[in-house]
């Protein structure tokens, strides 16, 4: 079967820890029982936890290309790493040998503001980058929920976030890169434009690759003019199947909205229990609120936002919302997003055992399909949390238990992961939408989109890695190791 493939790695000699040493110097790098078992899992540690053998920190383009050199000659695995942030064991090295950190290469390089672009190492911070840009009067416009997240981890994932409604995902603004292949050979794909007929895009296929086929050093971004004007509005249903009903309505009713964020009534009491404050509603005039979505629609000023404004009142009335909630405050927007973002925050901090999905599905398909996982989880006795964004059938899935014994959660909750990713592809959809494959969902992706584009991908794999040392074991490889 395509996609299993038998290896053998060397493990790292002290002589060749010694040629380590010299491209990255003695304060960047660990090794043996000096590495930080941070190094051994990502933010899903369920998925399990992986040591390497060394952790270096490179730098620059050079360092990562000495190391890659190094490791290739030397049959070494690499698992490149930004800040760890992911949710599928992306950047946990399977096969032990050498974890490359870009963490240290956070260096913002230079604006063209002629053309709206920024030049940026990939260790640079998501949050960082918002930042910076806005000061310079522009926007990035991804915005996944995770903001210590890397922009070369986004980057590797093709996250997409809050926006990605109106402005789409990360691979939407990325123009230009710099990449270490796993040789050691530096290649640049792209050029600072916005159009190209020309030839296949290895640029493209590097964003969402996680890693696998070669390590992301320079990164050339679109940005686009900062919106002088945001309103944001919370529009409470009575139930999950109306309130995902209004978010087509709202898309055809020309608004143009920045982000519809959906969420339902378990996970704001989770927030509100876990924050202390107590942001979104859960009752309006003695009834209960099921589910609400949060609108957010950017603009020139208020004024210039007033017919949309009064539309999409006259859209949530006429889909049975309970009203229409403004927040237009600065303290109130701080608050409202810091609750939205709090959301996986509250989840980890008041269950034992989780384990996560973020299909995408169409957009009318996120009721029935919400209903289907709710019926699975109770069959088998786990608690379904979830939210997500409704504008793109974006839906984060969690599959929560408080059990004492780690093992019978596996089991319980694989037959709910099991069912859930199969209705996904009857419904049409994807197995994940930003937080991608890793280790944990390739099985996953190989029924979704079948033997034959799975083996593609392999082959591809084979054609960029033939020793097959950059990320193994991730998105579409098995490894077994030769007797």
């Amino acid at each position: 079967m395509e996609g299993k493939i038998t290896k053998t790695y060397n493990k790292v000699s002290p002589e060749i820890l010694e040629q380590l040493r010299s491209v990255v110097g003695d304060r960047r790098i660990q090794f043996g029982e000096a590495v930080n078992p941070v190094y051994s899992h990502d933010e899903m540690p369920i998925y399990g936890k992986y040591f390497p053998e060394v952790v270096c920190e490179a730098e620059s383009t050079e360092e990562v290309a000495a190391i890659m050199k190094i490791c290739s000659e030397n049959n070494i695995p690499v698992t490149p790493r930004g800040a760890g942030t992911g949710l599928v064991g992306g950047c946990v090295p399977l096969y032990g040998g050498v974890v490359l950190s870009t963490s240290r290469m956070n260096k913002i390089l230079s604006y063209d503001m002629n053309n709206l672009v920024v030049h940026i190492q990939p260790g640079v911070l998501l949050c960082d980058l918002a930042a910076d840009a806005i000061a310079h009067g522009l926007m990035y416009p991804p915005d996944p929920g995770e903001k210590t997240a890397t922009v070369g981890g986004n980057v590797s994932t093709n996250a997409g976030g809050m926006r990605a409604v109106k402005y789409g995902v990360t691979r939407d603004y990325v123009l230009a890169m710099t990449v270490v292949l796993p040789s050691g050979e530096v290649i640049k794909l792209g050029k600072t434009v916005c159009k190209t007929s020309s030839g296949y895009s290895l640029l493209h296929l590097m964003i969402g690759s996680e890693g696998t086929l070669g390590i992301i050093t320079e990164l050339t971004l679109k940005l686009i003019p900062k919106p002088a004007y945001d309103i944001s509005f919370i529009v409470p249903f009575k139930t999950v199947e109306e309130c995902i009903a209004a978010v087509p309505e709202i898309k055809l009713a020309n608004l143009d909205p920045q982000s519809i964020e959906f969420f339902d009534a378990d996970i704001v009491e989770m927030s509100s229990r876990f924050t202390g404050e107590p942001i979104f509603p859960v009752n309006m005039d003695g009834t209960a609120v099921a589910a609400s979505l949060l609108v957010t629609l950017v603009g020139d000023s208020q004024e210039a936002l007033m017919p949309q404004i009064r539309q999409l009142g006259q859209v949530a009335a006429g889909a049975g919302a309970m009203d229409v909630l403004v927040v237009d405050t600065a303290e109130r927007k701080k608050a409202v997003w810091a609750a939205r973002s709090s959301f996986l925050t509250a989840i980890e901090a008041q269950t034992r055992f989780l384990d996560e999905m973020d299909v995408v599905v169409p957009v009318d398909k996120i009721a029935k399909f919400l209903i289907f996982v709710r019926s699975a989880g109770a069959e088998t006795g786990i608690t379904i949390r979830n939210f997500g964004h409704a504008g793109d059938g974006n839906l984060h899935i969690y599959a929560c238990a408080d059990d004492p014994d780690e093992a019978e959660f596996h089991r319980r909750a694989k037959i709910v992961m099991d069912k859930s990713y199969a209705k996904c592809t009857e419904f049409q959809g994807q197995v994940s939408g930003e937080h991608a494959i890793g280790h944990a969902k390739k099985e996953y992706l190989r029924e979704s989109v079948g033997d034959t584009v799975f083996n593609l991908m392999v082959q591809i794999k084979k054609v960029f890695d033939p020793l097959m040392i950059l990320n193994p074991g991730k998105v579409c490889t098995n490894l077994e190791e030769a007797e």
